[in-house]
């Protein structure tokens, strides 16, 4: 029960800092969405030490495992748009077929270097 209650916190905090992070880029104007800057600035805080991980992971866990329930919106949106999918169909299909194979091969690449640093401290 700790432990759900501690996600359910971590959940509320992390959706909090969301939502501050898109105020704040509503109230200045800048030109980025408030979640990609929320991103940058969670990771600056996350690398300074100034949030540790554990007061974040847990539900930042079960928000990952649960990501695929946050695109059903976005999926049933485009049923709206049925003449879009009629007429460029196979290009949007294109791009994202394109675009995913980009994703997972930045990902691999992106991981082997990783793995491959730790693996030179270690062995050093």
């Amino acid at each position: 029960m700790v432990m759900f209650l501690k996600s359910i916190f971590q959940i509320i905090l992390l959706c909090t800092f969301s939502l501050g992070m898109t105020q704040l880029v509503n109230w200045l104007d800048l030109p980025i969405p408030g979640s990609i800057l929320g991103m940058f600035i969670l990771f600056i805080l996350l690398q300074t030490k100034i949030i540790r991980l554990e007061w974040i992971e847990l539900g930042a866990n079960w928000l990952l495992a649960e990501l695929l329930l946050f695109f059903i919106p976005a999926a049933v949106g485009i049923i709206k748009y049925k003449n879009v999918l009629i007429d460029d169909g196979l290009y949007v299909t294109l791009v994202i077929v394109l675009s995913t194979a980009v994703v997972m091969a930045c990902t691999g690449l992106t991981a082997k270097k990783i793995a491959e640093r730790k693996e030179q401290r270690h062995l050093s």
